[in-house]
């Protein structure tokens, strides 16, 4: 018996996966809603003031969205040009993940909530809407933190050191006041990362003069250093941006390009 046509993996993955085709282009789409719809649904089922009426309502819709989640990862499974490439790659796993909550609510309430997930699929609307170039954007500053990786590593290891440090010296300096809320060095060490932090609770705040001196030293002292992580990413961004062609590649469509073109062939950037 001959398959419908629909059901014919390469015109599923025409639908699916390409979005060159009106068909195509019209099931981003829809998805697209089906998404906000159900991130909509969670929203407003977190409120404990609902009515009953809404609240039933409201799982059945979730419930019927879960269901198309569900057929539609299925579908692109089945589709896929290669199945396990697909599973274990990136889109495949956020997919999965879309879909995994309200299954893993019966054994865990709390876990449906987990359905925030499905607001990493709305990277879609990027080739839905044809905004490669702010995705090549979000690619340079992926290639800029991953160049910085190790330079970020190092800052936050000296952070790290110099909070137990500065914990356990404002531990020494306030532990012997009475009702003095510095009762262990871990207290300690947790008021000096909000301090450095800049956030500063204030549910912990030093009594003695040198333990108030020492803190505002460290408030200053976290002004300058929030700033250094920023500055090594924004420096290895303008020696990524200022490379002229990444790995022989066109640095905005991400076709490929020969060495001496001054213009991608396929877009025209200037190289």
């Amino acid at each position: 018996m001959k398959r419908p046509i629909w059901l014919k993996r390469e015109h599923l993955r025409s639908i699916i996966f390409d979005d060159d085709t009106p068909a195509g282009r019209r099931f981003d789409i829809v998805l697209t809603i089906a998404i906000a719809v159900s991130l909509i649904i969670l929203f407003i089922e977190s409120s404990p003031s609902l009515p009953y009426w809404l609240k039933f309502s409201l799982g059945v819709l979730e419930g019927l969205l879960t269901v198309l989640f569900t057929i539609e990862y299925i579908a692109r499974l089945y589709s896929a040009e290669s199945r396990r490439a697909y599973a274990l790659g990136g889109w495949g796993i956020i997919d999965l993940m879309a879909v995994l909550p309200p299954y893993l609510a019966f054994f865990l309430p709390g876990a449906r909530y987990l359905l925030i997930l499905r607001s990493i699929r709305f990277i879609r609307i990027f080739r839905i809407f044809r905004l490669f170039s702010f995705l090549n954007e979000g690619e340079l500053l992926l290639q800029a933190i991953g160049r910085s990786f190790h330079k970020i590593a190092v800052y936050f290891l000296f952070v790290f050191v110099l909070v137990i440090c500065l914990g356990t010296l404002m531990f020494i300096i306030e532990s012997g006041q009475p009702d003095s809320a510095f009762r262990d060095i871990g207290t300690s060490i947790y008021w000096a990362i909000t301090t450095l932090s800049t956030v500063g609770y204030g549910d912990i705040t030093p009594a003695t003069p040198v333990g108030r001196l020492l803190s505002s030293f460290i408030m200053l002292l976290g002004y300058t250093l929030i700033a250094v992580p920023g500055g090594i990413v924004t420096a290895s961004f303008i020696n990524t941006t200022n490379d002229p062609v990444r790995n022989g590649r066109c640095p905005r469509c991400d076709a490929k390009v020969r060495k001496g073109d001054k213009f991608c062939s396929q877009c025209g950037e200037k190289l």
